[in-house]
């Protein structure tokens, strides 16, 4: 990426940084794809969620990629990945890190934990306990962890990549609904096409793939992606729509708990941001409808009924968009 990526003074992208927005995004989501064949939908979601500053939460079996993922990711960036093993004796000091008593000073120092990377992978998060876990909480709502009373502010940009087994799998504890909505999107990996894995086999034959992918821009692009997505138009009609599926999904019989204003607003991020991937300076509905299943299906708590009726959150989220009026496209 070059620096005709920084944001003009103007308030709303212009045609220029939407095409160098979109040439820069496909780039990065290309390089990784040398190392995740056939994912590339995930991949690029993976890059939205980075750009949009939010957290993602990948969820399925073991061995389809989740890691190799998150590796990419931070690769094609060329920053360190902060990796954290969690396992059901990690203790929350781990995460965040400790104060520990200096005999020659007389003080105590603070030790940062790997939570202190930019981009940090959380592995299998939901093998820790609940009390670890919420050690996440803050840091990922307000990047900052507070040890001991002081407050230590975690990098910028800074993003949790949490990966999951399928709750059903043994030795495994159900993330809170608190936990759940800190993350901006979930996505599954899915086991890859025929092709894709016939692929697999020739590439990944020797060990280190991920290891030997170099940068394709840097961490001060991201940042700069960012503000440029901040500045993709979103109408007042759009904005009326976002508040009316929030209100929908509140009101619907079969959810418990619907969407959170933070959900509202990653809606609003996320769709910018995938607009802006598309080369436009501007969202449209369908932005919207196509990122709603990653953004607000995790944060939807059903009503016991719908989960004995085996209603799946997909569902819901198409009967409130088809329940909510959508606004006319832009001419």
């Amino acid at each position: 990426m070059t620096d005709s990526a920084t944001p003009t003074d103007s308030k709303q992208m212009d045609e220029g940084a939407a095409a160098t927005f979109a040439g820069a995004f496909a780039r990065i989501v290309d390089n990784m794809a040398t190392v995740v064949q056939g994912k590339r939908e995930v991949l690029s979601d993976a890059l939205v969620c980075l750009i949009a500053g939010g957290h993602l939460l990948v969820e399925d079996v073991p061995g389809v990629g989740k890691t190799t993922v998150a590796k990419a990711l931070a690769a094609s960036f060329g920053a360190p990945l902060g990796r954290i093993q969690f396992t059901p004796d990690l203790l929350p000091a781990d995460v965040t890190g400790v104060s520990v008593w200096n005999r020659a000073t007389s003080t105590f120092e603070f030790r940062p934990g790997p939570i202190f990377a930019g981009l940090v992978l959380a592995d299998e998060i939901n093998r820790a306990s609940p009390k670890t876990q919420s050690a996440l909480l803050e840091a990922m709502a307000e990047q900052q962890v507070t040890i001991d009373g002081t407050t230590h502010r975690l990098p910028d940009p800074f993003m949790v990549i949490a990966t999951q087994n399928p709750i059903e799998q043994e030795g495994t504890y159900p993330l809170p609904e608190s936990q759940l909505d800190r993350f901006e999107m979930k996505i599954s990996m899915g086991y890859p096409a025929r092709d894709a894995e016939l692929s697999i086999l020739e590439t990944h034959a020797v060990s280190g793939v991920v290891d030997d992918l170099g940068p394709v821009a840097n961490v001060d692009d991201i940042v700069r992606l960012s503000r440029l997505a901040a500045r993709v138009e979103l109408s007042p009609a759009l904005r009326h729509y976002l508040v009316d599926l929030a209100d929908a999904s509140r009101r619907h019989p079969s959810i418990q708990l619907g969407m959170s204003p933070r959900a509202t607003l990653s809606l609003q991020r996320v769709a910018r941001v995938r607009a802006a991937a598309d080369g436009r300076t501007f969202v449209l509905p369908d932005d919207v409808k196509a990122v709603a299943p990653a953004v607000i299906g995790h944060r939807l708590v059903l009503q016991p009924e719908a989960v004995l009726n085996g209603t799946s959150p997909t569902q819901l989220i198409n009967d409130i968009q088809a329940a909510v009026a959508t606004p006319r496209d832009r001419a």
